[in-house]
């Protein structure tokens, strides 16, 4: 294994013109009951060494556009942890302040002071610092995505209320409930004045993303692992002018959905990737074909199945770093 000071020499990466924000998602630290959603604070605390050693800039959400637009050979990250749990509050809040490592915490308003959930006092505690940005999950973290566009309305304008009496204003950030979205559900995060919104698709944010499907690394136990997290440190933005369809939220008529990715120009061996999806609910090779220099076709021959159909695509890049790009669908029974 690479040790955690020389995953990077200076010949990577000086070809690099832009690194874009690795984002990184958490849920719950050292609680081990739940592996696929918890970390345990050891890996944590070898995480932010990782990081730190390898030089690199944590973003602060509040000069989100600015560092996408900036300084894009710097190695960056961004940390973002949902859903407020307690466990947080006690076992990573403690290093991250310390540090002053800034993050977003994406908070349901229904679920603060809650059992095993942070309250108000500790969450305005945390609020009160300038590298902290308290972000919106919803109210109910239902599977809002299912919902009626009133419904889907109601709630996040109830957990803006709840935020304004709490702490005194919204966020501009918005993370989907089990990152599953919909361009109605979109199209309502952009009408309430959110500018940014997050899944948990994998892939590297840059400037080319649609700031309303930004990609995140889920991070658990099993994706916590050293090995696969030092990997995703070396993981570079891939570029795409367009995804096809628009539309994630996948009824049974167009499951097998037909997928085309239209990428920018300049992607050096492009014709080389490679693209994985869990169709028929078991991760395979997907068959693949240009149509042209710049425009993938992906063949998903099997439905996908369960609740949400994945495909990721990624291509080494002549610095040694991987490109990566991440799409989810939501699967509906309808």
């Amino acid at each position: 294994m690479l040790s955690h000071n020389n995953l990077y020499s200076s010949s990577y990466s000086q070809n690099i013109d832009d690194f874009g924000i690795i984002s990184l998602m958490y849920h719950r630290f050292e609680e081990n009951k739940y592996p696929s959603t918890n970390i345990k604070i050891k890996e944590f605390i070898n995480h932010i060494k990782i990081l730190e050693d390898n030089k690199f800039h944590f973003v602060n959400p509040k000069n989100f556009e600015d560092e996408l637009k900036n300084n894009k050979t710097q190695r960056k990250i961004l940390l973002t942890i949902d859903d407020g749990f307690d466990s947080f509050y006690q076992n990573a809040w403690p290093i991250l302040k310390k540090k002053k490592i800034p993050f977003i915490l994406f908070v349901s308003t229904r679920e603060v002071g809650a059992l095993n959930y942070m309250n108000w006092d500790q969450i305005r505690e945390i609020e009160k610092e300038d590298f902290v940005e308290i972000g919106n999950h919803s109210h109910t973290h239902e599977y809002l995505v299912d919902e009626t566009k009133d419904t889907i309305i109601n709630d996040i304008k109830k957990s803006m209320s709840i935020f304004k009496k709490e702490i005194g204003k919204n966020s501009d950030f918005f993370s989907y409930p089990f990152g599953e979205y919909s361009l109605e559900f979109k199209d309502i995060i952009k009408s309430l004045k959110f500018k940014y919104a997050f899944g948990q698709h994998s892939g590297v944010i840059d400037e080319t993303k649609d700031f309303y499907e930004l990609p995140r690394f889920p991070i658990n136990e099993k994706y916590g692992e050293i090995k696969r997290f030092n990997s995703l440190t070396k993981t570079l933005p891939f570029k795409y002018e367009n995804i096809s369809p628009d539309e994630k939220y996948l009824l049974k008529s167009k499951n097998p959905p037909k997928v085309k990715i239209t990428f920018y120009e300049n992607i050096k061996n492009l014709k080389s990737l490679n693209c994985y999806s869990n169709e028929g609910n078991k991760w395979r090779q997907s068959e693949t074909k240009f149509e042209n220099d710049l425009t993938l076709v992906i063949n998903i021959s099997e439905k996908f199945v369960g609740e949400r159909g994945r495909i990721n695509c990624s291509l080494r890049d002549p610095s040694g770093y991987w490109r990566w790009l991440g799409i989810q669908f939501v699967v509906s029974d309808k």
